[in-house]
């Protein structure tokens, strides 16, 4: 991508822009699981808290979003603020980025449109919770996410917990299989299911240190192969929650989904918010968790990617 072309539509915030100068590993995080993934404030408790754990791990957090038209690299507290407690934030993905530019407006970032912003940045490491993909029933409704479409596209790895176990996690992964996106496990052998560590299919490789994804990732840059790369870390043991109580919940959320005529992009927040109030709010503590573990873990890649450099 020739970045500089879009330099015009870009800001980079000042600490990330010095992580840059000084070769310091820098960590994308989105923007949609503030303004879309939970009520606020824990919303925004939830940012800062990810945030500093980026830092803890040794790299520099750069939170994407779009304030007013412009894609921000790295968002201030005052911005976080704005995309966590203002009312119709557009969750924005990569059909979306152009019109919201355009008419200045406020934008929270899904996973792809949080790639294409990172990589505009020339920033290699990304955080989320997890990965959009094929929706359950597909086969009928052509409901697929944009974000296996920007990962076959965009140059950015992105550590999740799996796949939301609200979708069907097989053709997701045969999808990202024909695109040529590698499925690592981080220290497991499983693809894991958002809330649980296990959705009973594998990994293309497992890879159990920062260091061996480092490798992976540069030899890939260096190969001159183009698109990302799944880096599925489990939700920690102590926070999985029952498969059959998450199945039971996740089952009747698509049914009354169904019922609802609820479909395309408000589909996964009607999911999860439904998710969280049949679970008693065990599901929404379980993605704040993982999350939080993801944020280690990138960190961890971020350092030993610039220490590979």
């Amino acid at each position: 991508m020739n970045r500089s072309q879009y330099q015009t539509f870009l800001d980079i915030h000042p600490r990330v822009a010095e992580a840059f100068r000084q070769g310091e590993p820098v960590v994308a995080l989105e923007s949609t699981i503030i303004s879309h993934g939970m009520p606020y404030p824990r919303n925004i408790e939830m940012a800062r808290a990810v945030e500093d754990l980026v830092r803890q791990g040794g790299a520099v957090p750069a939170t994407i979003g779009i304030v007013g038209g412009r894609l921000k690299a790295g968002l201030t507290e005052e911005e976080i603020e704005l995309l966590a407690s203002t009312p119709g934030v557009v969750k924005v993905s990569r059909r979306d980025l152009p019109v919201v530019v355009a008419r200045s407006m406020h934008g929270a970032t899904t996973v792809a449109s949080t790639m294409i912003v990172a990589d505009l940045a020339g920033i290699g490491v990304f955080v989320t919770g997890g990965i959009g993909g094929v929706h359950r029933g597909a086969e009928q409704t052509m409901d697929i996410s944009a974000d296996l479409q920007e990962l076959a596209r965009t140059s950015v790895a992105v550590v999740c917990a799996g796949a939301k176990s609200i979708l069907d996690i097989g053709l997701t992964l045969e999808y990202l299989e024909t695109r040529g996106v590698p499925v690592l496990g981080y220290g497991t052998d499983d693809f894991p299911a958002f809330y649980t560590r296990s959705s009973g299919f594998g990994v293309d490789y497992r890879l159990d240190s920062p260091r061996e994804v480092a490798q992976v990732l540069r030899t890939k840059r260096d190969l001159g192969l183009s698109g990302g790369v799944v880096l599925a870390n489990p939700v920690p043991a102590e926070y999985e929650m029952d498969p059959v109580a998450i199945d039971r919940a996740i089952e009747q959320a698509l049914e009354e989904a169904r019922e609802g005529g609820i479909s395309g992009k408000e589909t996964t927040p009607f999911l999860l918010s439904r998710v969280k109030d049949l679970t008693g709010g065990a599901s929404l503590n379980t993605n704040i968790q993982l999350v939080y573990n993801n944020a280690r873990v990138g960190a961890a890649v971020a350092s030993a990617l610039s220490r590979e450099a």
